[in-house]
Order: structure tokens, then sequence, then C-alpha cells
């Protein structure tokens, strides 16, 4: 049974697309364009969203600080006034490595502006309108929100100090969302990739297991939608081995996972 209406059809749906200059936000923008739905894009980068723009005749671009709760509102209210919204995909994101013992909090706290906040900010201008909005005749929906998390929200791993809290924050908020808004007409869907070939991963010093590229991402995210799946992990003969590691009681979780990290 599925979690959230399914969708095979995007031609003249309405969808943001949040962080979407770069890496897998702009790979998904780019399919769905070529699936006919109506692609707003933002980003902090104007350059790359006119770039965009350009490469997708008919899409739209509204430049965005995530962090600026202000700019948020205004951009909501640009995007609204352009009529309802059918999908809402938050995939900014902030990724460098961090270890407990190179402790770093002003990345720390950029971490979670990027990742998280700017997500509840992203909530916090939209999500009232969408419950407003009228049910959509073919989905029997009002809207759907859909975030970008990380198989790194799974559990704590090696490396990831900054990154993985927020990402398992996303994970949560997902999971609540989806318990408060499915009866009220607003699907909730949670996107956890492995590791995709963006320029975030291109910092990473170490081999990548399963590595695919931000297009392959694109089409198991719209796999996912058209499953009408609440959590969408990719690609799977990577991510089915990190949910099997989530089942282990904690002495055999980390021992494995220091196994994994010697050099």
């Amino acid at each position: 049974m599925s979690s959230n209406p399914q969708i095979h059809d995007w031609a003249g749906r309405r969808v943001w697309l949040v962080g979407a200059s770069t890496g897998i936000g702009r790979a998904t923008a780019s399919a769905l364009h070529a699936a006919g739905a109506r692609v707003i894009v933002s980003a902090r980068g104007a350059t790359a969203l006119a770039e965009f723009v350009s490469a997708h005749p008919g899409a739209e671009a509204l430049a965005l600080d995530v962090t600026d709760p202000q700019a948020m509102q205004a951009t909501v209210a640009q995007v609204l006034a352009g009529g309802p919204l059918d999908w809402v995909v938050y995939c900014a994101g902030h990724y460098r490595a961090m270890e407990a013992n190179q402790l770093d909090l002003p990345d720390l706290l950029r971490h979670n502006e990027v990742n998280y906040l700017g997500a509840l900010y992203l909530l916090d201008a939209l999500l009232p309108q969408l419950l407003a909005q009228p049910f959509n005749p073919a989905t029997g929906q009002r809207a759907h929100i859909s975030l970008m998390a990380s198989v790194a929200g799974y559990r704590g791993l090696p490396k990831s100090l900054a990154y993985g809290p927020t990402k398992a924050a996303l994970i949560n908020l997902s999971e609540t969302l989806y318990l408060d808004l499915h009866r009220q007409g607003v699907a909730v869907s949670v996107i956890n990739p492995g590791f995709v070939d963006t320029p975030l991963t291109a910092q990473n010093d170490f081999k990548m297991p399963a590595l695919i590229s931000p297009a392959q991402a694109a089409s198991a995210i719209l796999r996912g939608w058209a499953r009408g799946a609440f959590e969408i992990h990719f690609p799977r003969r990577f991510t089915v081995w990190l949910k099997l590691l989530q089942l282990l009681p904690y002495p055999a979780y980390f021992a494995i996972t220091r196994r994994l990290n010697r050099p």
C-alpha cells in the first residue's frame, strides 16, 4: 500500500525546488522539466539559476538564501502569486566532513542553518498556504512536501559530526509531518540518498561505495514519487545494508562501524 498518492503524470504541475543550482536538486529539476512539470528553482547563486532557465525554457528562477527567514517569506509569496503549488522539494544542503577532535562550531552551526533551519523557515512560510489550497482532483491531495535528508541520518557515522545530526533531524521531521498532515491532504516524503557525485561529495578523501550520478539520483527520486513512497532511498545495493545496521544493538553497531572505518 502506498503512503502517498502515486504520480506518473507531471504535465502542468507546479513544482518548486529549493536548493536546485547544483547536484541532486538541479538534476531533479531537469528531470521534472523534461517530464512536463512547471519548474521553479531557487538557490543563492543567481548565475547558476540563470543558466538553468536558459537550458530549460519555461522554468522560473527565484534567488533565495534559505538561512534568511524574511527572504523565505517573500519568496514563498512570489511563488504562490503564480498559482497553487503542487509540490515543494527542500534540497538545500551544506556538507563538510568533521570529527569531534576537530570540532568547528561556526561550521556546525552553518550545517544546522542550511540543512535544518532552512526547512523550518520554508514550512513556517508555506505550510499554512498549502493547507488553505483546494484539493487537487487528480491526486486527491492539496500538495506534496519532500525533504532531502540522507542515509547519514540513519545512525552516527565517522566524520559526520556536523552533517549527520542535521539529516537525522530532517528524517524525524518528515515522519512527524507525515503523521500530522496526511489526513489534511498534504503528502510528505523524505529522500535519503547514499553517495552521489556532487560538488558536496567531491571533497571526500575516501572511496565512496556505490557512487552514482545526479541524473541517476533524480531518476530514483521520480520513481519513488511514482510509487507513492514515503521514504525514497538509493542506491539500494548500498542503502539496504545501512538499514540492516540500524537494527543492530549499539555494541555490534559500533564494532562493525569502527572496523569499516579503519584505513
